[in-house]
């Protein structure tokens, strides 16, 4: 399969969807390459919302409390999923997969899992775990100080199983907070109009899966790493140490970077930018 042809598969993050990569998907056209993106395990279409989002009168307690009906969506659900999902795309042949925010820990599971299948693995402002690490334990990093999001989650993920934002607050402020998180750099009406898609609940036991890394596997893609260089979500620090951790782990095969000046949303910030990123690479 030539390079141009090779497909590409664009994975979400944390609360979105394949929604979001629709404005990266018209940008790929003049590439020539099949553009799939893909609903996650838990997110998108596979989400299903806590009832206390619905019942009237609305109960503040009950959304700090109520147990997510996706708390069961682990990393071993969501790789099979995304793995079966490169395997229809490439009909046998490798992708190029692109992974946001918290699509990567899921990103680097499918790809050491069936490293055969992925031509290019391209982590977008995204945890690019080390080997028998959780996601989980990067966000408290000294690298990852002013992030705006563990501020924003409602209840206790320990308790619900889920990092759980509260998208129906009419709160000014926070409403403020989600927008500086993840779209800063995004006009304000597609930022709210983003925020409207968003579905409440990430499953927390997806980032506490960890994947044992190994030289033959996820260690001999090659592999991009896109920073964002005003994220507000995932510092800029922090991406840069998990660069810094893969390529010590694997010297031979170093990562390759790129730095957008934009904050953690640049598919809907750049999307011209992240296209042509990705177009020419895998």
């Amino acid at each position: 399969m030539s390079h141009r042809s090779t497909p590409i598969l664009l994975l979400h993050g944390s609360w979105h969807g394949a929604w979001c990569w629709t404005e990266v998907i018209a940008q790929l056209v003049p590439y020539g390459r099949p553009t799939l993106a893909v609903d996650m395990a838990g997110h998108g279409l596979r989400a299903r919302r806590p009832e206390c989002l619905t019942v009237r009168p609305f109960d503040p307690a009950a959304l700090a409390t109520e147990v997510s009906p996706v708390a069961e969506v682990d990393l071993d659900r969501a790789a099979e999923l995304l793995v079966s999902q490169i395997e229809w795309l490439g009909r046998g042949g490798p992708v190029t997969v692109v992974a946001h925010s918290m699509g990567g820990p899921v990103l680097t599971r499918a790809a050491q899992q069936v490293p055969e299948l992925v031509a290019h693995a391209v982590y977008l402002a995204a945890i690019m775990p080390g080997s028998d690490r959780a996601a989980e334990g990067y966000f408290a990093l000294p690298e990852n100080a002013g992030a705006l999001v563990l501020p924003a989650l409602r209840g206790d993920p320990g308790v619900i199983g889920a990092l759980r934002l509260d998208l129906a607050s009419n709160d000014p402020g926070y409403r403020q907070q989600l927008r500086d998180a993840f779209y800063g750099d995004v006009a304000p009406v597609v930022a709210d109009a983003a925020l409207g898609l968003l579905t409440p609940d990430a499953p927390v036991s997806m980032m506490r899966g960890t994947t044992r890394l190994t030289r033959d596997g996820w260690g001999s893609l090659p592999r991009t790493y896109v920073v964002c260089a005003r994220d507000m979500a995932i510092r800029p620090a922090l991406q840069r140490v998990l660069v810094a951790e893969a390529d010590a782990a694997f010297p031979e095969n170093p990562t390759s970077v790129v730095t957008l000046d934009s904050a953690h949303a640049p598919f809907l910030s750049r999307p011209g930018e992240v296209a042509e990123i990705v177009g020419r690479r895998g």
